[in-house]
């Protein structure tokens, strides 16, 4: 018996010894002077778990002692700290559960209960006026993590007034330990991370969480409360700006939009890392139609994902256990997303170019061309992953860049790109396209899918067809504008549509409306080159060549202002005023109720070929009343 008395305090030293040195080796790696990639910092900790975890298993090897659970509890909290940064929450969990069932029988209260709560409860009470409370307490903190990091709100929510009091406590048990510092020995088990301030991040971490959850429910007012009582608390600054930047998004969910704009700002100005504050507040200049404020938000949004990655700050006194691990819910991961830098500049190239900065959104589309096709794609990556349309296909791209381009008066540039789509797309080009007309409880089919791919390349090539005859219109080249433009036309004559039952035909107006996009895209397409073909004929003195396209392009395309205007124009020359009046009042009527803001730009009608202008049109108009009632 006197040999085991012996024994024990050497074991406990030698074994209190060894947790320290594994804390301090951490502290000196971590302090170093280069900083750890996020390889060698998973590789560290993976060494520092696997030494823990032996460490413990030689511990947890005989019977639970009064002298050894101090170190034993302290040697969990480090393991676990470990494996939670790790998120091996399973693991941290198994050695919550197997030290609080030896806690139990060490203070005699043997309780097996499967409710993590009535565990929890169970240990508090039984060491409450023990040594051990202090090591309890620090392994709660650490549970409240991993249930922060697994998104276990309604456990927290059940657990909250245990867990926001050990805030305070642990606080207090800090100062106690600093009057006792002179005190201490030297060998106390040491911690790995600090309970207090580990406590302090989880508190505004429960609140961020929260208020994102609620928000995401749509209790706006609810979240923003939540958010309200979390800027009193100590926090590091990425965090703070977090409350700034969801709050800003309750606001902007109860129709508060410039308090929304403050919230943003603040955020941004609390931490100018907080990029997705930079996002909101486009969005919500999108939302007010303020589109010069959009521009200039999003070419700042796109400067700043540009930037070099900055690797996330450290708080003091918690790392390894990052802002990051413990707010992961999908919620608060929705609400903090940005796009990638290139949708970014995808949007910013289309917004300047439909929006009077047509020579800003060529260089934009170049430099997001470019960007495509460079080999540094790590330079354009996303920083923050979301959930959002992704960049259109290339040749869509190219289209979209080719009528920037002509916007800009630079025909030849958009032709080269026109070409660049030609040659990809023409040698699988199919001969037809039939499309199944669906009925409302059918399910697509794969064959119909594979339909719609064909369907696209078609819609492709018949846009570069139709750009490029824009292209020749604007250098008054009639005649090779007639051919591109036919050869847009012939393109379109390979679709048809089936309905079950019946013989496949040309798509009606009405099976256009039902059968979604792509065919919606084909009769603008159809309409627009009908249009183009037939303004080349009036330039050709063709009349009744350029009356039959112009009168094909209004039956699909009715809001096409040029080709009701030029059809106009045409029935004037050809004598038919009356018909020419009724034509252009109609066709001013139908373009006021449209609009092409929502269109791809390629989509939209061209303003450089020959136009004619409105107010000459009713001074027409006009005079031709005075001489009939003359």
């Amino acid at each position: 018996m006197s040999h085991t008395t012996y024994q024990q305090p050497s074991l406990l030293d030698g074994w209190t010894k060894e947790n320290n040195e594994l804390v301090r080796q951490w502290e000196q790696l971590d302090r170093g002077e280069d900083a750890l990639t996020r390889d060698q910092n998973q590789t560290h900790l993976r060494c520092c778990s696997s030494e823990f975890h032996k460490l413990l298993r030689n511990i947890q090897g005989i019977p639970p002692l009064i002298d050894h659970m101090k170190l034993e509890l302290t040697v969990v909290y480090n393991t676990c700290v470990c494996f939670t940064a790790q998120s091996c929450f399973s693991e941290a969990e198994g050695l919550f559960h197997h030290a609080a069932q030896r806690v139990l029988q060490v203070t005699g209260d043997d309780h097996d209960a499967s409710d993590r709560l009535v565990l929890w409860r169970t240990i508090l009470k039984s060491t409450e006026r023990t040594d051990l409370k202090s090591c309890v307490l620090h392994l709660l903190c650490l549970q409240w993590a991993v249930w922060q990091a697994t998104c276990e709100l309604k456990i927290i929510q059940e657990f909250k007034d245990e867990l926001f009091s050990l805030v305070g406590t642990l606080s207090a048990e800090i100062r106690d330990d600093r009057r006792e510092a002179g005190k201490k020995s030297p060998d106390t088990p040491l911690l790995l991370v600090d309970p207090r301030r580990l406590s302090e991040l989880l508190h505004i971490c429960t609140f961020i969480a929260q208020g994102a959850e609620r928000l995401s429910e749509g209790q706006s007012s609810e979240a923003l409360s939540d958010l309200q009582t979390a800027f009193s608390l100590p926090a590091p600054r990425c965090l703070l700006a977090y409350t700034h930047l969801l709050s800003g998004s309750c606001l902007a969910h109860m129709g508060c939009p410039q308090m929304a704009l403050q919230c943003y700002r603040k955020a941004l100005e609390t931490d100018s890392r907080c990029v997705c504050a930079l996002y909101q507040t486009m969005l919500i200049y999108r939302q007010l139609g303020n589109t010069q404020a959009e521009i200039q938000a999003l070419r700042l949004l796109h400067s700043t994902l540009m930037l070099p990655c900055s690797t996330e700050p450290a708080v003091p006194g918690t790392h390894p256990l990052s802002p990051s691990l413990l707010l992961s819910s999908q919620s608060l991961s929705s609400l903090l997303s940005v796009p990638s830098a290139l949708s970014v500049l995808h949007s910013l190239a289309l917004k300047s170019a439909l929006h009077g900065r047509a020579s800003e959104g060529v260089e934009y589309y170049l430099d997001l061309l470019a960007a495509l096709h460079s080999e540094n794609q790590h330079a354009v990556s996303q920083k923050v992953p979301v959930e959002v349309p992704p960049l259109p296909r290339l040749p869509e791209l190219y289209l979209q860049a080719g009528a920037v381009l002509l916007m800009a008066r630079r025909p030849a540039d958009c032709m080269a790109l026109c070409d660049e789509v030609m040659s990809s797309t023409l040698e699988l080009l199919p001969e037809r396209v039939v499309l199944e007309e669906l009925e409302e409880y059918e399910v697509e089919t794969r064959g119909c899918a594979e339909g719609e791919d064909r369907l696209e390349l078609l819609l492709w090539a018949g846009a570069a067809y139709l750009l490029q005859g824009h292209c020749h219109t604007y250098l008054k080249d009639w005649k090779q504008a007639v051919t591109l433009y036919t050869r847009c036309i012939n393109l379109f004559v390979r679709v048809c549509c089936k309905k079950s039952g019946f013989q496949p035909q040309i798509p009606s107006a009405d099976m256009v409306s039902r059968q979604g996009k792509d065919l919606c895209v084909l009769q603008r397409l159809k309409g627009l080159s009908l249009a183009g073909r037939g303004i080349s004929f009036t330039q050709t003195g063709q009349l009744k060549e350029a009356l039959r396209d112009l009168q094909l392009s209004l039956q699909a395309l009715p809001e096409c202002l040029s080709a009701g205007l030029w059809c106009g124009e045409v029935f004037w020359r050809l004598g038919r005023k009356q018909e020419a009046v009724a034509c252009w009042e109609k066709t001013w009527t139908l373009s006021t109720q449209s609009s092409e803001k929502s269109l791809s730009v390629y989509l939209q009608e061209p303003q450089t070929g020959p136009l004619l202008d409105s107010t000459e049109l009713r001074c027409r108009i006009k005079e031709l009343g005075l001489t009939l009632s003359a």
